[in-house]
């Protein structure tokens, strides 16, 4: 009888068994990042000056927590660094998926206008399948492909639809990045129109929309519902996250849901006085065990749905 090949993530050091990551999942994270549209530096990861900060940070949190897998959503145009992702990895001890797509339309490159629909699937394919650049590095996500409002643009539409057909295309999953939480639904259904699973859909940003209603309808539908910017109290209090979470809970989707920080910016650093990728591990767990969530749904949240969105496995493939 044949058995099914155990699931596995693609990751910047190479492939891995998803049975082998024991410990909690960043679910949506920046390690590198260049948004810098205004000139004033901040919305910055420079991997030469940032990395030995986010380095130790990660090393710490994989002592800590056992932290064990980071996904890391910057794509073209959002100064991806893959080598730089590399070297974290391999300093931290820690195992790194790269992404490839596309943001949000203020952030598109220019191929995108004149390419169709089929154009930008290809350029997606042929990354994914033979590396970024001449890293011979191979993304494991799609994402985050961003929309902004509660309709995609049509450029953003495009590149939605370009990402649904090239993840079919290659077995990956995509995350959203749907901005301040709006239009996710919208997004859902570009992508699923296109024919993909809403299993292998992570929306994200939800956590920024006040809207329990909408999370129940995504989770339903069997896309993941991303609580990814925890920590971030300009945008969203902590308590408000908490609420909703709890309400998703409740309404039985724990397994839908991931949780990350999102750290997007130097200042969010530790090392800059920032609340650092440990917010989620050392003050925004510790708040949801005091409402009665217990460590078995933690690990659903923290690990095994990461590594469920990821692969595309079902709830049996991955170890409780």
């Amino acid at each position: 009888m044949n058995h099914p090949a155990p699931p596995t993530l693609r990751t910047v050091t190479g492939d891995l068994p998803a049975g082998s990551v024991t410990g909690p999942a960043l679910a949506h994270e920046h390690l590198v990042l260049d948004l810098d549209h205004r000139g004033d530096g901040a919305a910055v990861l420079d991997p030469a000056r940032h990395t030995t900060a986010v380095t130790a940070e990660l090393t710490s949190l994989r002592e800590e927590f056992g932290l064990g897998l980071v996904v890391e959503l910057t794509c073209r145009g959002m100064g991806r660094d893959v080598r730089a992702l590399a070297r974290i990895a391999r300093e931290a001890r820690i195992a790194v998926v790269a992404a490839t797509g596309w943001y949000y339309e203020p952030f598109h490159t220019p191929e995108i206008d004149g390419s169709s629909v089929e154009e930008l699937t290809d350029t997606l394919v042929r990354e994914i399948a033979g590396g970024i650049g001449t890293t011979g590095i191979r993304p494991g996500v799609l994402g985050e492909i961003g929309s902004h409002g509660d309709t995609p643009t049509a450029p953003e539409a495009k590149v939605l639809r370009a990402s649904a057909r090239a993840a079919l295309a290659t077995g990956l999953s995509v995350a959203t990045h749907a901005q301040l939480g709006r239009g996710g639904i919208a997004q859902l259904e570009l992508l699923t129109g296109e024919g993909l699973p809403a299993h292998r859909v992570s929306i994200g940003h939800q956590d920024l929309l006040d809207d329990p209603a909408v999370h129940e309808e995504l989770a339903a539908s069997g896309a993941y519902v991303a609580f990814d910017t925890v920590g971030k109290d300009g945008y969203q209090s902590d308590g408000t996250r908490l609420r909703l979470l709890l309400a998703l809970i409740e309404a039985g989707h724990a397994d839908r849901v991931l949780l990350s920080c999102d750290i997007s910016r130097h200042g969010y650093l530790l090392d800059e006085g920032g609340q650092g990728y440990g917010h989620l591990f050392r003050s925004f767990l510790p708040e949801v065990r005091a409402a009665g969530v217990d460590d078995e749904l933690i690990d659903l949240m923290t690990r095994r749905n990461p590594l469920r969105f990821l692969t595309g496995a079902r709830v049996e493939e991955i170890r409780a």
